[in-house]
């Protein structure tokens, strides 16, 4: 019986990422297929930091400093 399953390599064992209906003990065969699911690519600073939308005044990027330790800021 051939049966395609998802693992977790845990830096000493495989865990299924689901039950399976196996006795313990039971001799298996594996053939390891490692997906690039585990690689995908993480997004860039920019990409996320456009992703919280933020809003804040238009001279963010000029005046940070100003805006982080309260310099002589309007509200």
């Amino acid at each position: 019986m051939k049966r395609t399953l998802n693992v977790v390599y845990d830096g000493k064992v495989f865990r299924p990422e689901e039950p399976l209906d196996l006795k313990p003990n039971t001799r298996v065969q594996i053939m390891i297929d490692i997906s690039d699911e585990g690689k995908q690519k993480r997004p860039s600073f920019l990409q996320t930091a456009r992703s919280l939308k933020l809003e804040g005044p238009s001279d963010w990027s000029a005046r940070l400093e100003d805006y982080l330790y309260k310099l002589d800021v309007h509200e």
